[in-house]
């Protein structure tokens, strides 16, 4: 919270990016700590988690190539209104805590998406098990200088995924619904009650997706791109680029940028691309 605006006394979404929530007393950040409804104590001091991507500049630029997208930040511009988002998983062979790096359309690492909120147990679990899919998971996606911008929850499913989505103060943004289950897979995007548009799966593995507004008519797109043999044969990570066609107004801008942010989380498959 900055000194120029201190709100008020209430839950909001866990800064130091360990927790999903913490209790902000009106004047400082206290103990008091929630995750999946339950609440603990965990003292305010260390370092916010951070996730930082290992791509340079130029790795950026060939996924970018290979997306058919041109690069090129908006000068000056916050994280939730850049055209061009490049998305990076980190690469690990255990994946315990799902971590991405956010970078812009010309290179720089301008954000990142953290998982909170895991248990000991529910590590475990993903460590020695495929069943973390049908496990309630939460992120939050975080700006270069450490502001929460949007908080996500995919809650536990079984057949169709849904993905809960809150501001960086924590208030209802909306939800994105899984519509289908065969066939090109398709979400709708709610806000307030009515349908403001979908994320549209472009063939049935699910690698690329046009989102469209409540028109129909597409403003932006999804393009997963290829992480490398190795990456893909031994660890977990995926590699996509977000392209949005023009200025958004809300809640659709914070929807978009949600979804195409998220959309791993919501679809993750238990086997590798060549598996």
């Amino acid at each position: 919270m900055s000194n120029a605006d201190t709100p008020a006394a209430d839950w909001y979404p866990d800064p130091f990016g360990r927790h999903e929530h913490r209790y902000w007393d009106g004047t400082a950040w206290t103990a008091n700590v929630s995750s999946h409804g339950k609440q603990s104590t965990d003292e305010p001091v260390g370092e916010a988690k951070t996730v930082q991507g290992a791509q340079s500049v130029a790795k950026i630029a060939k996924q970018l190539d290979k997306a058919g997208v041109a690069g090129g930040a908006v000068s000056g511009a916050a994280l939730l209104d850049q055209l061009v988002l490049v998305v990076n998983q980190k690469a690990k062979l255990l994946e315990v805590n799902s971590e991405y790096a956010i970078f812009d359309g010309d290179g720089t690492q301008i954000g990142m998406i953290r998982q909170v909120g895991q248990s000991k147990l529910k590590k475990a679990i993903r460590v020695l098990t495929s069943y973390d899919q049908y496990m309630t998971h939460k992120f939050q996606i975080v700006d270069a200088a450490g502001n929460i911008v949007l908080a996500v929850t995919r809650p536990a499913k079984f057949m169709k995924s849904k993905v809960i989505i809150n501001d960086g103060a924590g208030a209802s943004v909306g939800e994105i619904v899984q519509e289908n289950m065969f066939g090109k897979i398709r979400f709708g995007m709610f806000a307030g009650g009515a349908k403001v548009g979908s994320l549209n799966a472009e063939n049935w593995r699910a690698w690329d997706f046009s989102i469209k507004d409540g028109n129909e008519v597409e403003v932006a797109r999804v393009t997963k791109t290829w992480e490398g043999l190795a990456k893909t044969m031994f660890t977990t990570a995926d590699n996509y680029v977000v392209q949005v066609h023009a200025p958004l107004a809300d809640p659709l801008r914070l929807m978009v940028i949600a979804a195409a942010l998220t959309v791993d989380t919501a679809l993750k498959q238990d086997q590798r691309g060549l598996g």
